[in-house]
């Protein structure tokens, strides 16, 4: 019980003195248990009935107390919600005399219950709270914002962890093999930042803008460092869910709070209507001179996957409009501001690092020249559906895109990405002959653009729905020789085509199967994921029995059909 004797009241060493100097120990401690029991009354003749029952006087002390604290703490809470103006002061009058007890196990709960009401802590307590690790782990949240704020270095610390896991839940839903259907992007916003890591960071911030700021440098540093694209996806979901608490403190000072609210609805709609694209402009033009910084923010939460999803799939549409529409993609002032969304988030890693707060300059003959190329592409896509005419007939036949085409995508982060969620669309309306035409042309992609995860978990989870084009040799070299195995050095294109043969194994030609199998064999460089993957992969194989086909039921002589009667000869 140390503490008890700064406040007058005989604890321990007191007791100890006592027993040590006494004549008649039996005396001296009923004397203590006299003059330090509950001072009341009408509670003496009781005690001994609580005797009769085998009842510990200590039993029955620390029930009391349990009684006493909690009233005590419901009545701390009712005090700081109150409208008394001198309510805090109160509170602080309170902990000073009552903090020399915190480390009095029984009674802390009563200390922290009113250091978690006070707004301000004086630093003295909050310094004794730090220095003694037992005490911090028991402070409340709304305790340790106030030691964070002036800690950056130990707020990092309570924060990377969460910022790690973060990322390795992100990789695990790119990578998980147990679905073979889109999932990273099935989510919806609100969803997403529902997680218990979103809602626990929401939380350690709280209120207080100071603790936001520094979340937000260490996602900077931290994307900077690794250019890892979903620490922006954390960005955004940290604000939104600030958005969602009504959190109005941060809200009301983030100048990116109304651009990301905007964004994350037509992230919620899948796509990006021409009103929301006056909203969206108007956030881009709107940025007033000597608030450019802005612009490294918001290329940040246009550089959130889940955001370049939207734009591209929005571009998509968009572009097939232009087609039905007779409309040139210049003359539709949506795929100009697309464009320009892209080139902000595709640049973000690079205005962040530099620090030069300016759009990026738009190269017109993505607008005027390569748009077509692809508008045209959806022509031809739309014509042989239209025809009827054996795919075999274009199979031998494949148009493979121009150099300019490659030049384009080679050189321009915008063309990639374009080029990459055509490629998506075809596969996903099972196109065989638009993928044999385009896929193979994305090796070429700017900064091995195409190989990056969350277009690779999109493509693979198509392909999967093509499952039976890969009975045929054409489709193997297109997907894998041409696309994947030219980059099967990088780990994650490995761990993306583990799970293709996964589901496809069984339709590939034996010996290709075997020889794939042998060629991807992971060796001691790679994670151990990879080599547990590998592992199940090869016993699935192994085990694999192929179910046998269906066969139609044999045709049988009905009983029913009238036999004719032969002639009389």
């Amino acid at each position: 019980m140390a503490g008890l004797e700064d406040l007058g009241i005989p604890g321990g060493d007191y007791l100890r003195e006592s027993l040590t100097n006494c004549s008649d120990p039996l005396a001296a401690i009923e004397e203590f248990q006299t003059e330090n029991g509950i001072l009341l009354p009408s509670l003496r003749p009781a005690l001994p009935f609580l005797d009769l029952f085998e009842i510990k006087r200590l039993d029955f002390h620390n029930s009391v107390l349990e009684e006493l604290s909690e009233n005590l703490t419901n009545r701390i809470a009712e005090l700081a919600t109150s409208e008394q103006k001198n309510r805090f002061t109160t509170l602080e009058s309170l902990l000073e005399k009552c903090f020399p007890v915190i480390r009095v196990k029984n009674l802390r709960p009563v200390v922290m219950s009113i250091l978690k009401h006070l707004p301000k802590i004086d630093d003295k307590y909050l310094t004794k709270i730090l220095e003694d690790k037992e005490l911090y782990s028991e402070a409340a949240v709304e305790v340790k914002r106030q030691i964070w704020q002036e800690n950056q270095a130990l707020f990092g610390d309570e924060v990377s962890p969460l910022l790690s896991q973060y990322i390795k839940d992100k990789e695990s839903s790119l990578f998980n093999h147990e679905h073979n259907s889109l999932t990273f992007f099935l989510p919806s916003p609100r969803t997403r930042r529902q997680t218990d890591i979103v809602q626990k960071l929401a939380e350690m911030v709280g209120r207080n803008v100071k603790l936001y700021d520094m979340v937000l440098q260490f996602l900077r540093t931290l994307f900077l460092r690794t250019r890892n694209a979903h620490y922006c996806t954390l960005r955004a979901e940290l604000l939104m869910a600030l958005h969602d608490q009504e959190i109005n403190e941060i809200c009301s000072v983030d100048p990116c709070h109304k651009f990301t609210w905007c964004v994350d609805a037509c992230i919620r709609d899948k796509y990006i209507d021409s009103k929301r694209s006056r909203e969206l402009q108007g956030f881009l033009d709107g940025i007033k001179k000597g608030q450019e910084f802005v612009l490294g923010d918001l290329s940040m939460i246009l550089c959130d996957p889940y955001a370049l999803n939207t734009i591209a799939l929005s571009m998509m549409k968009t572009l097939h409009h232009c087609v039905n529409n007779d409309i040139l993609p210049r003359d539709n002032m949506d795929v100009v501001l697309l464009t320009r969304m892209m080139a902000l988030g595709l640049g973000a890693w690079d205005m962040i690092d530099s620090q030069l707060f300016r759009e990026p300059k738009l190269d017109v003959n993505i607008i005027i020249k390569f748009l077509p190329m692809i508008t045209s592409m959806m022509v031809e896509d739309q014509m042989r559906s239209l025809t009827g005419r054996p795919v075999e007939e274009y199979v031998h036949n494949l148009k493979i895109p121009a150099d300019n085409f490659i030049l384009y995508i080679k050189d321009n982060s915008i063309a990639s990405m374009i080029a990459m969620y055509y490629t998506l669309q075809v596969s996903r309306n099972r196109d065989k002959v638009a993928v044999l035409q385009i896929l193979p042309s994305l090796v070429h992609s700017e900064n091995d653009r195409a190989y990056e995860d969350t277009f690779l978990h999109c493509l693979i989870a198509y392909l999967l729905s093509m499952g039976d084009d890969f009975s045929y040799d054409d489709f193997c070299v297109c997907v894998l020789d041409d696309f994947l195995l030219p980059s099967i050095s990088k780990e994650n294109v490995l761990r993306h085509l583990l799970r293709l043969v996964w589901y496809i194994h069984h339709k590939l030609p034996g010996a290709r199967l075997e020889a794939l199998l042998e060629g991807i064999a992971p060796n001691n460089e790679h994670s151990e994921a990879v080599h547990t993957m590998y592992a199940l992969l090869v016993d699935k194989v192994k085990n694999y029995q192929p179910q046998d086909p269906v066969l139609p039921p044999e045709e049988l002589d009905s009983p029913l059909v009238c036999v004719p009667t032969p002639a009389p000869l």
